[in-house]
């Protein structure tokens, strides 16, 4: 009996180093063998997403590209219908005209009112009035000329500085009647220009959310773009780690579709705040840590060589360096696709 509880024992201690020495192995594995100072984590690649929208409302009659297509920056990506916006533009341009007009006139009035006190107008008669007014004046101070005549010829000249005046006022009323109308013309030539949808960056179209003949408000969505000119990895690392991190340190991306090649990056964020690890973290004691989310950015110099192969989604490991004198090991030397 002893010794069938000898041998028991014998066995769950083999079993037990059994597990032991397969948990260290795949540890290992999910590790890679790491040298101390770098770190990995699981992540997936994205690509900074750009809803195209509409500013203005409306009707689209043309969606020029197909999901997956790619767009220039300033590139015309839908078309609303401006048969209105240009009816609106018409009337403007009329009231432009219009007010055009009525500052023409009211300029007229003004050189027509400052004629008549220049050729043999009122000028003329101003000078003579002001110089009859004070020889009047003096005849009056001698008893010579009645009272009324002297504030007759004083009501006259008083009388032709208002009209002026008038006239004046008229034409600053058109000029800002004319800007009014301007500004009104500018305006709706801008709507005319909205009704062209264009794409604000270079990139693929992901997602065509609408097709002609649907009726958008504004701020209505059209196509999703991927600007691959921006394109991360975001992983999750544990504060220890997270903290060591500079933004601009090197970091190394290995993609499970493509585990031959090993590419570039560099951390250009680290989560300000703490949050609960991702549901991808398989253990319980993994869930309750709190982790730092990182972004590892790939180098725009290869990513304009690379636009064809690039596709957001894909999934991978993302390396950092804790310790930065730390060499990277020969597995995680950058290796790209010729």
């Amino acid at each position: 009996m002893k010794n069938k509880r000898l041998m028991v024992i014998a066995v769950a201690l083999l079993a037990f180093g059994g597990a032991g020495a397969g948990y260290g192995i795949w540890k290992q594995r999910q590790t890679g063998a790491l040298p101390q100072g770098i770190v990995g984590s699981n992540g997936r690649i994205e690509a900074n997403q750009i809803d195209i929208a509409t500013k203005i409302a409306g009707r689209i009659v043309e969606v020029i590209p197909r999901e997956g297509d790619w767009v220039e920056a300033a590139g015309i990506v839908a078309r609303l219908d401006k048969e209105q916006i240009e009816a609106q533009l018409r009337q403007a341009e009329a009231a432009t005209l219009k007010a055009t007009q009525a500052l023409v006139a009211a300029q007229a009035q003004v050189v027509s009112r400052r004629a008549e006190l220049t050729l043999g107008g009122q000028e003329v008669q101003r000078t003579l009035a002001d110089q009859e007014l004070k020889r009047s004046s003096a005849l009056v101070d001698k008893g010579f000329t009645p009272r009324e005549k002297v504030d007759q010829r004083q009501q006259q000249l008083a009388s032709a500085e208002a009209a002026l005046n008038v006239a004046l006022a008229q034409v600053d009323q058109a000029k800002a009647a004319v800007k009014a109308a301007d500004a009104q013309v500018e305006q709706i030539r801008t709507l005319l220009a909205d009704a062209t949808i264009k794409s604000p960056v270079r990139g693929r179209v992901q997602y065509r959310l609408v097709e002609p003949g649907a009726v958008l408000a504004a701020g209505g969505r059209i196509v999703t773009v991927l600007d691959l000119s921006d394109v991360y990895m975001t992983i999750f690392l544990p504060a220890g780690d997270a903290a060591r991190l500079k933004i601009g340190d090197e970091a190394r991306v290995v993609l499970d579709a493509a585990p031959q090649y090993v590419f570039p990056g560099k951390v250009s964020f680290v989560a300000a705040e703490a949050q609960f690890t991702p549901k991808t973290v398989e253990t319980s004691a993994e869930r309750e840590k709190l982790m730092f989310r990182v972004k590892l950015q790939a180098p725009p110099e290869m990513l304009k060589n690379m636009e064809e192969q690039v596709k957001s989604g894909l999934r991978g490991l993302g390396y950092v360096r804790t310790v930065r004198d730390v060499e990277w090991p020969a597995k995680l030397t950058v290796k790209l696709p010729q």
